[in-house]
């Protein structure tokens, strides 16, 4: 047996697939497993779409089963990436048309925990002394429930990452055999209350799964990497029965078709095509953070994608994913709207501080055309205003940073980031005369896109060519950060 090349004692046996198909070597072995690369004990899935919603559109998914399932079993899964850190929204919730109670999932506003009530609280209520306050992350929510259980604390209970919650704030069981609505032949909402509704779901949600009969566990949907310590996703195996369904946004033309084999497709309300994402908890892409806004608070929707500045006062934001100081990275920005005189005011690029403050390590690219370096403004490139979209890449494995007007290189500008600090992108303007409109663009935009380019490695969906530049996400990341 040739030493270098097979066997157990092989030196060199390089993988060709990311399934074991053969012997690796040990090295080969001990340096896949070291990149959570190695092939896990367990099936793997990959989620490749979610569905963007956007609470001030309104935008949610309605059905109304033509019959009941279960009344007292029932279990919900879904990945969600919530983007307000304090607004009260809902995941799913289905009401009785006779008196208008419903049964509900969601996190609660202010303190951001997770609520559970079934039939208007009158049933069971839960409310969770954790709190997820983390809007760039990816969750997944587990809710399940069996009233026919003779143990109260097993007839609901709920999981965030495979984890159980077992610390409640209020825990109201429900009694035995209790009748729920979830499976009820009324009205059911994903990304809406089917009673309030101002709780719209403002945030993503990916791989939607509604068991009707059967209260499973949480590894029916997901496990933890035994190398990484995450909990990931797994591919749901089981039955669905009467009133499950399986909602996984692939078909950008129909966002509420259902995959489970029931066919229980869910109407649109107010979503497009565009609203169907590539961020999702298998590969988390940037949004700017409205936990890092500036002072005269902008206002985020659309996923944290699109920010609304006032006229107040100088505003902006910073992205959820800071910049490596190592790889090749790509984004756009279109300016949508500008409220006053433009002149100077705007500015984006990267920053270690806010985006209108000239404080920390920063290079911006101002709409007079100027690039500003902290204490150094000089001529750079062509102006721009409303309806430009403005490309960047940073490119600090050569120490560079260029901007694009709508595709044109502006030049490249030399520029090298400074050991030790975060750099993050950063847009916003520096006045208190003028408002705007952004629609940042790190892969997933919020609007139509005209042409289409994705980065070296497949991902995003840009308008212009990222010149070789990685769009930030967590897959990138991992390989060139």
């Amino acid at each position: 047996m040739d030493q270098n090349n097979g066997g157990i004692i092989g030196k060199i046996n390089t993988p060709t697939t990311s399934v074991a198909s053969g012997v690796w070597s040990l090295d080969s072995q001990f340096e896949s497993q070291a990149g959570s690369t190695w092939p896990l004990a367990f099936p793997q899935t990959t989620i490749a779409n979610s569905c963007r919603f956007n609470d001030a559109s309104v935008d949610h998914l309605s059905r109304t089963p033509s019959s009941a399932g279960s009344n007292r079993k029932f279990t919900f899964s879904a990945w969600v990436k919530r983007s307000h850190p304090s607004n009260e929204i809902t995941m799913v919730s289905q009401n009785n048309s006779a008196n208008n109670a419903r049964d509900c999932i969601r996190f609660n506003g202010g303190d951001q925990v997770l609520r559970i009530f079934l039939n208007d609280a009158s049933t069971a209520s839960f409310t969770s002394n954790a709190q997820f306050r983390d809007v760039s992350a990816w969750y997944n929510v587990v809710v399940n429930a069996d009233t026919t259980q003779a143990t109260a604390s097993n007839r609901l209970k709920a999981y965030i990452n495979g984890e159980q919650i077992t610390s409640w704030h209020t825990n109201t069981e429900p009694s035995l055999n209790a009748d729920l609505l979830f499976n009820s032949d009324n009205l059911m909402f994903i990304g809406r209350d089917s009673k309030d509704n101002n709780t719209e779901w403002e945030g993503y949600m990916a791989e939607v799964i509604f068991v009707d009969g059967q209260q499973l566990e949480p590894t029916s949907f997901g496990v933890f990497n035994t190398v990484s310590n995450i909990w990931e996703p797994r591919p749901y195996a089981g039955t669905y029965c009467t009133n499950g369904f399986r909602l996984d946004f692939a078909d950008s033309s129909a966002l509420g078709n259902d995959v489970s084999g029931n066919n229980n497709d869910f109407t649109v309300n107010n979503l497009t095509s565009v609203d169907q994402s590539t961020d999702t908890c298998s590969n988390n892409f940037a949004t700017l953070n409205p936990l890092e806004a500036e002072e005269n608070s902008p206002v985020y929707s659309d996923g944290n994608l699109t920010q609304t500045t006032p006229n107040t006062g100088a505003s902006g934001g910073r992205s959820s994913i800071e910049i490596p100081h190592t790889g090749v990275w790509y984004w756009e920005v279109k300016i949508v709207s500008v409220t006053g005189t433009v002149g100077d005011n705007i500015r984006l690029g990267i920053s270690t501080d806010s985006p209108s403050s000239n404080d920390g390590q920063s290079i911006k690219y101002m709409s007079n055309g100027q690039s500003v370096i902290p204490g150094s403004a000089s001529s750079y490139g062509a102006t721009y205003t409303a309806g430009d979209i403005i490309g960047i890449k940073v490119d600090a494995d050569n120490n560079q940073v260029t901007f694009y007007k709508n595709g044109a290189s502006q030049g490249a500008i030399s520029y090298t980031m400074v050991a030790g600090e975060t750099y993050k992108a950063v847009v916003g303007e520096f006045s208190n005369t003028i408002g705007c409109v952004y629609s940042m663009n790190f892969g997933n935009p919020p609007f139509s896109i005209s042409s289409g380019n994705s980065d070296p490695e497949g991902y995003g969906n840009f308008e212009y060519s990222t010149d070789s530049g990685y769009a930030l996400n967590t897959k990138n990341l991992a390989e060139y950060g």
